[in-house]
């Protein structure tokens, strides 16, 4: 097991940016910045024994700084919506950026976690990025935030969240990587096979607000409960469908109880690569990549709609706004105060 540190230019702001390489002994190596805690890229051997770098992402910092698609981000405070950009919180209401029709997605597009500088440790088998968050976007409490990254001799890769803060707040971390398990660039990824261990999902107005249900997928589209093509039923007149531009939604996983637990597992088309995920969290949002805005990616690859998918393990959206969903508020001044800490899980075959 290695770490590397490289130069990887300067922030907006003049400090320095650095792409970090955690290496195993077996093929695999991640490379994640301080610049968001991106992962930028993730190299992984195929059936032939090939390594190829996985994920959709940049060759140079700057290009981070646009990211429409959010390649490799850690989305924070808040990962995905909140209806009508605004909470309450002990009676406490709270105004968060009106950024996707009247919502809020993924806190703010400008100064949310993935584009702020982190500070950053090195261990032996990964890198620790370390920030802290005062009271601000509309998220309360000053909050001290934490994501480690892991690769281990199994081929895994680990991400480690950890949150507090001292007063009751939103904390709903993600990872928003698009993974295309062929090679970064190397088509779309309709052709992946994909089978999620949940039962039930959580359907949407327009603008990909819950209802509040949590309904059953069998029976429909979002039945992905036995190994299914990505492109199978991505085009078939269903309502949720429709409104997403195909798969782009919360699925509960079965038997959630706070204890890791495998919630995915995907198969590339040509590679023979397979990516099982595991998590602790209640939810996952599957995201076919429908809306990848046209970009220049790295190694001169272009990128498109369904370039990679995501598998973005989280608390469900919109949950501040629905008891019947986990919570997910965290912090408070006693020491019972609820502390975020999650882990998620990135296997590979």
């Amino acid at each position: 097991m290695a770490v590397t540190q490289e130069a990887f230019g300067k922030s907006r702001d003049g400090r320095d940016l650095y792409l970090y390489t955690i290496t195993n002994s077996k093929g695999m190596k991640a490379k994640v910045t301080n610049l968001g805690a991106n992962l930028v890229e993730l190299w992984v051997p195929d059936k032939n024994g090939k390594s190829e770098d996985i994920v959709l992402g940049y060759g140079e910092a700057e290009s981070y700084y646009s990211n429409p698609s959010f390649f490799g981000a850690v989305i924070g405070p808040s990962a995905n919506r909140i209806g009508g950009a605004s909470y309450e919180i002990d009676g406490i209401n709270y105004e968060i950026d009106v950024n996707d029709g009247p919502n809020n997605l993924h806190s703010h597009f400008e100064l949310g976690y993935h584009k702020r500088v982190w500070d950053a440790e090195c261990y032996e088998d990964g890198v620790k990025f370390s920030l802290y968050d005062p009271a601000t976007l509309g998220f309360p409490g000053n909050k001290d935030i934490s994501v480690t990254y892991t690769v281990t001799e199994n081929n895994e890769l680990k991400l480690h969240y950890h949150g507090s803060s001292d007063q009751p707040t939103i904390i709903n971390l993600t990872n928003h990587s698009y993974f295309n398990l062929d090679g970064q660039g190397n088509g779309n990824i309709e052709d992946h096979e994909i089978e999620l261990k949940c039962s039930k999902y959580t359907p949407t107005v327009p603008g990909s607000i819950p209802t509040g249900e949590i309904a059953d997928v069998a029976g429909t589209p979002m039945d992905l409960t036995k190994r299914k093509r990505v492109g199978e039923d991505i085009g078939k007149d269903f309502e949720q469908l429709n409104m997403a531009g195909g798969y782009d939604h919360n699925f509960c996983i079965d038997g959630y109880d706070g204890t890791l637990r495998q919630c995915a597992t995907v198969w590339g088309a040509k590679s023979g690569r397979v990516m099982k995920v595991f998590t602790d969290l209640p939810g996952v949002q599957f995201y076919a990549g429908n809306f990848i805005a046209p970009a220049d990616g790295k190694e001169g690859k272009k990128y498109d709609k369904r370039s990679g998918l995501c598998l973005e393990t989280q608390y469900y959206p919109d949950t501040i706004h629905h008891e019947n969903f986990p919570s997910c508020v965290f912090g408070g001044e006693d020491e019972a105060a609820r502390v975020y800490d999650t882990v998620t899980v990135y296997a590979f075959e």
